[in-house]
């Protein structure tokens, strides 16, 4: 087996360009601290536009995409031209820097195939399962149909070509290993938990309060699985049946149902205390959320989100945050008790939740206490580190 020092990797990622993507960018960080030769392939993005560039000693291939899909058919238009650019960008790679290992990053299960095209010639594949396609598919078009069904088989594809797989969580290693046949000595768990050195606490910025007693938070994607709606009937509820206009809303980040999610705010009369800023740069995201009293995570309950991982918790817990959110099986994994749980998708009861930890300032100080200390005993990233070195030493393993 090659040493450490000789290892080549590529690191394959579709859905968000790096450094952008921070478990991608972490996980490269890490695997060039520890002697690998980093090499990846990502979209372009916005303000990720250099179609090659070194960062960090670490090359980064950039390939334009012709859209952000929202449905079907425009998914199978978006992974179909990144498959093309995958496979031309590899094989170039291949012919000049070269690598050893192929590293897929999830979504789609399509990477399996430019995997494929290397195996003979001796370089091994290692899938990083970040997101459950099948059940992703039924979270945004309800349905199980033929689509659904090739998305299994796709799956099962990518980890039975894997010498070596990597899980975000248990649920997600149980899947790996009773959906995708592979052995449980192959499957290790690598959360993504926040970079301590990243993250910033900083003093509380008033004016974000818009004279409002309260500030709520939220961070992530916008898109339709996340639950924003149900965050936003909510605040309508805080509003209307509780009475509660002392507290601002800020949430932060971009994706297809952003422009709705406004619309809907301004349909139900709160666009006054809720704030969608966009995407933001890193000191303006520790600025933002130092600034809340609570965080939110309205993610919908269903297959796909029941069984995830949400980066959005472990950053809230790293910064002190108490945390709201739907009770799911993954989320309450990850929080324990630096969060209250509403029941699923209920937006009443998310209401009283809010309020309720709101009012209580010996709550929101116990949890935040209880949260930092699960981040900085057990979740953050240099945790997750070894782990990760594993998989690696697993999948350059003759078998």
């Amino acid at each position: 087996m090659a040493s450490p020092g000789s290892r080549r990797t590529l690191i394959i990622v579709e859905n968000l360009p790096c450094p952008f993507d921070r478990r991608v960018w972490q996980e490269a960080l890490a695997l060039q601290s520890n002697g690998y030769e980093v090499s990846i392939i990502c979209p372009v993005g916005r303000g990720f536009d250099a179609r090659f560039e070194i960062l960090d000693a670490i090359r980064i291939y950039r390939h334009p995409l012709p859209l952000e899909a929202k449905s079907a058919a425009g998914y199978a238009i978006e992974y179909t031209t990144a498959l093309f650019w995958q496979a031309i960008l590899s094989a170039r790679i291949a012919l000049t820097t070269g690598f050893d290992i192929i590293h897929a990053c999830n979504p789609p299960d399509t990477i399996f195939l430019i995997a494929l095209l290397f195996k003979p010639f001796g370089k091994r594949f290692l899938f990083d399962h970040h997101d459950i396609n099948p059940e992703l598919y039924e979270a945004k078009f309800r349905r199980r149909d033929k689509w659904y069904r090739l998305l299994l088989w796709l799956e099962r594809c990518t980890f039975r070509s894997a010498d070596a797989s990597i899980a975000t969580n248990e649920s997600y290693r149980q899947i790996a290993i009773d959906r995708g046949g592979m052995r449980p000595d192959r499957v290790f768990v690598v959360r993504s938990g926040p970079d301590l050195a990243r993250l910033r606490r900083t003093p509380p910025d008033e004016s974000l309060r818009r004279g409002r007693r309260f500030l709520v938070g939220y961070v992530g994607v916008m898109g339709q699985q996340e639950g924003l709606d149900l965050l936003l009937h909510s605040v309508a509820k805080l509003r209307r049946a509780h009475g509660r206009d002392d507290i601002q809303f800020v949430l932060i980040g971009s994706g297809t149902e952003r422009d709705a999610l406004i619309a809907l705010a301004g349909e139900l009369g709160i666009s006054d205390c809720v704030e969608f800023t966009g995407r933001v740069s890193d000191d303006d995201l520790w600025r933002i959320l130092g600034s809340t009293d609570i965080c939110v995570n309205p993610d919908r309950a269903n297959a796909m989100n029941d069984k995830s991982t949400m980066n959005k918790i472990m950053e809230y817990m790293a910064l002190g945050k108490p945390i709201v959110q739907f009770d799911l099986t993954e989320g309450r994994v990850s929080a324990a008790g630096a969060s209250l749980y509403a029941r699923p998708n209920d937006v009443d009861d998310l209401a009283v939740k809010i309020a309720q930890l709101l009012d209580d300032p010996e709550a929101r100080a116990r949890m935040a206490e209880i949260g930092s200390a699960r981040v900085t005993g057990e979740l953050a990233w240099h945790h997750q580190v070894p782990s990760l070195l594993r998989a690696y030493d697993k999948a350059f393993e003759v078998t």
